[in-house]
């Protein structure tokens, strides 16, 4: 199926747009993949190199692909980092026409703004996604300090179901025992996996798991795609254990 991937692009290091798209072709997917950001590499690499895709660019990329009908065919969108509000603005507007035109279309919103306590996002980019792309999510995978943010509540069922989305997919929920856990909850269900907690994990797994999920939720039902898509993100750190870079290859 053909899916729109808006988020950050990196050459070294995969997070944003380069851990999610492999996830997606792997599952034969076509990917139109359009970059937030364009950067030598992710931040905690040390300083990079880059540049920020304006709104009125990114507009004129939306144009230009509606113009040529291709956002017609589109079964699922997923977005990731916006590095401005008038990023969010521009590709809440394409996603609203994109449903409005497919009622059916699969939508994943991630919402990368902070984590360890913190916002790392700019406080009006956190806000724009949270009140103009959250509500045309049918997913939304949010780790346990945003989840926390965006809903406002400190318990995980109650916070995951105000959101609005019929799927949340919660990370990074600390257990007992030092575990985390990945959570699957719809309005009336959860469904957990439990990992070791591991030191050093390298940075993109959130990116990851975002595109192994909708890649496989595109192809199966909420469980089995759950299923699937934490077997592969288990695999690939178990893989890039001592490294400082994810492994994101879906081999054994």
């Amino acid at each position: 199926m053909r899916v729109l991937a808006v988020s950050s692009q990196v050459a070294y290091g995969p997070v944003g747009l380069t851990a999610s798209v492999p996830a997606l072709q792997a599952r034969s997917h076509e990917v139109l993949a359009v970059p937030t950001v364009t950067l030598s590499n992710h931040p905690g690499h040390g300083a990079p190199a880059g540049f920020r895709s304006n709104a009125a660019d990114l507009s004129a990329i939306f144009t230009a692909l509606e113009n040529l009908g291709v956002l017609r065919g589109c079964a699922g969108v997923m977005t990731g980092y916006f590095a401005s509000a008038d990023q969010v603005q521009v590709v809440a507007g394409v996603v609203s026409r994109m449903k409005a035109a497919n009622p059916a279309l699969y939508v994943l919103i991630d919402p990368v703004i902070g984590d360890d306590g913190a916002l790392y996002v700019p406080l009006a980019v956190a806000e724009a996604i949270r009140d103009q792309l959250l509500p045309l999510a049918t997913c939304t995978t949010p780790n346990r300090f945003e989840l926390e943010w965006l809903s406002g509540l400190r318990d995980i069922l109650p916070a995951a179901r105000s959101l609005g989305p019929r799927e949340v997919l919660a990370t990074s929920i600390p257990k007992d025992g030092g575990q985390l856990a990945t959570l699957l909850i719809t309005a009336d269900h959860c469904s957990e996996w439990f990992s070791t907690h591991k030191q050093s994990v390298p940075r993109g797994t959130g990116d990851f798991l975002a595109g192994l999920y909708l890649g496989e939720r595109l192809r199966l039902d909420m469980a089995p795609a759950f299923r699937a898509a934490m077997t592969v993100l288990e695999r690939a750190i178990a893989r890039s254990a001592g490294s400082t870079v994810l492994e994101i290859s879906h081999e054994p």
